[in-house]
């Protein structure tokens, strides 16, 4: 898949991409058969840590219920 911007995967099936303007603007998202599947959550350098933390519970809670039907 041939995203604009830096991106790099942060494990745990999260990836980040970061713009080039702003204050450090990132989205978070994972990925099916080379497909954005799901934005988790977006934020800034300074709230990162915590967007990270939370777009991981996101997919754990998408990931839950696609297992449950």
């Amino acid at each position: 898949m041939e995203i604009q911007g830096e991106y790099k995967v942060l494990g745990d099936g999260i990836s980040e991409l970061k713009f080039k303007f702003g204050s450090g603007y990132r989205i978070y998202y994972t990925e099916r058969d080379d497909v954005i599947v799901l934005l988790l959550c977006a934020g800034d350098k300074k709230t990162q840590s915590k967007d990270i933390k939370l777009a991981k519970e996101y997919l754990n809670d998408y990931l839950e219920g696609e297992n449950h039907g």
